[in-house]
């Protein structure tokens, strides 16, 4: 009786097997034909194109192996600063404690902008800068890779940082690095906002216009030596730093606008593109926040010291220490596939759905921190 049934299920499964042998064979069929014809070859044919072959698995392993290893990351780095120790606001001369002697002309430095330039340093020395690598212009074989669901990841963190210190580098110029109306701007912060708006994408060579290049990591490098130059020259208390509150109230304006601007793309892809685990673009708007909200976080959590008076006598400390930790549990959300599924959906989860929550609420709070120093 079961002599049927299991001729049938035999026959099933050796259909089956045919049909898995014959796709290994069509694909294996390129590179097999290939082989083939490679051995053929005398040296002189073989010897230009194993080395070519040796370069570029060279040159993948070296890509990939960026791309993967995220040296530097870590949520919680604001608590390297030890920035509850600072006692003096940016720019003003430094208080000795009791029973020592204040040092002459010295001022304290700023806290935002040792954070700006350590996130540019973590950006482009501790880590390749993704965006401008040769193999990543490339793509995919042709396909750019934030189309595709692979080694993107990186590059869109990265770029979210840097617009975290782009948005910082023109407000230090703006407002924050000078007394607006009685001073100049000053030319260390104005060299390193040059500087951070250089396109994200060049390599050592181009087509528009065709040549050499320097590559974006150099501008971003020297955008770095610039605010480490204007701290030296704070804490010579030769340069300005304007701590007042109008000047913060319009840095967070800036920032909520800024991270306004995101939660909307967040929005449009969470609303509109739900493919779940198969969205291929929502890993790169995931990361990109993520990177933009990691890049605030020591900017931010850096501005309450700088503006401890202001935050202290307008009595928004509490409110301000929410917004730090609002940002932090923020950070912790690290899927390891990012599913931008239905809300209402059982299956798929929508990873987008909930950084967009966490981007709302700290837009929020930056919001009402304004609103309260703005009466």
């Amino acid at each position: 009786m079961l002599d049927p049934i299991v001729a049938f299920v035999q026959r099933v499964f050796s259909a089956i097997g045919r049909g898995i042998g014959l796709v290994v064979a069509w694909i294996l069929w390129p590179f097999v034909t290939v082989a083939n014809w490679y051995r053929g070859r005398s040296w002189i044919i073989k010897g230009p194109i194993g080395i070519g072959l040796l370069v570029l698995v060279i040159g993948y392993g070296y890509f990939i192996w960026n791309t993967q290893v995220w040296s530097g990351f870590d949520p919680e780095y604001v608590n390297a600063y030890n920035l509850a120790a600072r006692k003096n606001d940016a720019g003003q001369p430094v208080k000795a404690a009791a029973g020592q002697t204040a040092p002459a002309n010295t001022c304290q430095t700023s806290a935002i902008v040792d954070v700006t330039a350590d996130l540019i340093d973590l950006n482009v020395n501790k880590n390749a800068w993704i965006s401008s690598m040769l193999l990543y212009k490339l793509g995919f074989f042709g396909a750019d890779w934030d189309n595709t669901p692979w080694l993107d990841n990186k590059a869109s963190f990265q770029r979210g940082i840097n617009q975290a210190v782009r948005r910082t580098t023109v407000e230090l110029v703006d407002s924050l690095g000078r007394v607006r109306g009685t001073s100049g701007i000053n030319n260390n912060l104005q060299a390193a906002r040059g500087n951070m708006q250089f396109d994200e994408e060049t390599w050592y060579f181009g087509w528009s216009p065709f040549g050499p290049k320097t590559p974006t990591p150099s501008f971003y490098r020297a955008a770095m030596r610039d605010l480490r130059a204007f701290n030296v020259s704070l804490a010579k208390c030769e340069a300005t730093f304007d701590s007042r509150s109008d000047n913060f109230i319009e840095f967070l304006d800036r920032i909520a606008n800024d991270i306004g601007n995101t939660s909307a793309i967040i929005r449009e892809r969470s609303e509109f593109h739900n493919g779940g685990w198969f969205d291929m673009r929502a890993d790169d708007r995931f990361w990109f926040a993520y990177g933009q909200l990691y890049g605030y976080y020591g900017v931010l959590s850096a501005a309450g010291a700088d503006f401890d008076s202001v935050i202290t006598q307008r009595g928004i400390s509490q409110l301000w220490s929410e917004t730090l930790k609002q940002l932090s549990a923020a950070l912790r959300i690290q899927p390891v596939i990012i599913s931008n599924g239905r809300e209402d959906g059982w299956i798929m989860p929508t990873h987008l759905a909930t950084m967009g929550f966490y981007i709302l609420r700290v837009r929020s709070n930056l919001v009402e921190i304004r609103d309260v120093l703005a009466r």
